[in-house]
């Protein structure tokens, strides 16, 4: 997970625990994943300091801050999300889903108080949910190698260059107050880790091999986003 990356992961956990749980771990060692002792490593790296720090600190900030706050939280970076995925709708040519996130931007900024109340949802307006990495995926442009980033998660080349442009242009990049900004980007983050725990605690008890289990859940996930859920067979392994 990145900090200024918004990934709406209470929307998405039931998609992803059902594709999961049913592909199983169908999906052994593939091209998909040329460097997976690496990869192994470092999600081990990872799940350690997760579970030593971050998981704590997310737990602690449900246990804390009242629902309420909590939701507001999540409803303001869900739209600006909703602002990238109106700019990513575009560039994919998905007109009709850019009138509904950019409807729900207008709506959320102007009478949800910036963003704090997701009124559009109430009224049923779904998100969109496109990001630059599923762009790139439209035009074309290769998947490239899986990768596991500590504090980051799962990710490939694509999907990682996506998250660099989105990051570049993030509104919360630009603000010149250093502490506010890593304020902002650890809020986020640990906003976005409480929002997984469910789906973390699920992995866990569901899973013999986490590793396995999550890389393949990403990797379907992300093809399933990218051909708007009628993904074409995939190649056979050579």
């Amino acid at each position: 997970m990145t900090f200024d990356r918004r990934r709406t992961l209470r929307s998405h956990a039931c998609t992803v625990l059902l594709t999961v749980l049913v592909a199983g771990c169908a999906m052994g060692p593939s091209r998909d994943d040329p460097f997976e002792p690496m990869n192994r490593t470092l999600y081990q790296v990872h799940d350690a300091v997760d579970t030593a720090v971050v998981k704590p600190v997310a737990q602690a900030y449900i246990d804390v801050v009242p629902q309420f706050i909590r939701s507001g939280v999540s409803n303001v970076f869900n739209n600006i999300d909703d602002l990238f995925s109106a700019v990513n709708d575009l560039l994919q040519g998905k007109l009709d889903k850019f009138g509904d996130d950019l409807g729900r931007v207008v709506l959320n900024t102007g009478f949800g108080l910036g963003g704090l109340f997701d009124l559009a949802s109430m009224i049923g307006i779904e998100r969109g949910n496109e990001d630059f990495g599923q762009t790139f995926g439209v035009w074309g442009f290769p998947q490239g190698p899986y990768l596991f980033v500590p504090l980051f998660g799962p990710t490939t080349v694509r999907d990682g260059s996506g998250v660099i442009v989105r990051v570049a242009l993030g509104p919360v990049g630009y603000i010149p107050n250093v502490p506010v900004r890593n304020s902002l980007y650890g809020v986020g983050y640990v906003d976005l880790r409480a929002q997984a725990l469910q789906t973390s605690a699920v992995v866990d008890t569901a899973a013999l091999d986490r590793y396995l289990f999550i890389r393949n859940a990403y990797l379907q996930r992300r093809r399933y986003l990218v051909y708007d859920g009628k993904p074409p067979p995939e190649p056979e392994e050579p």
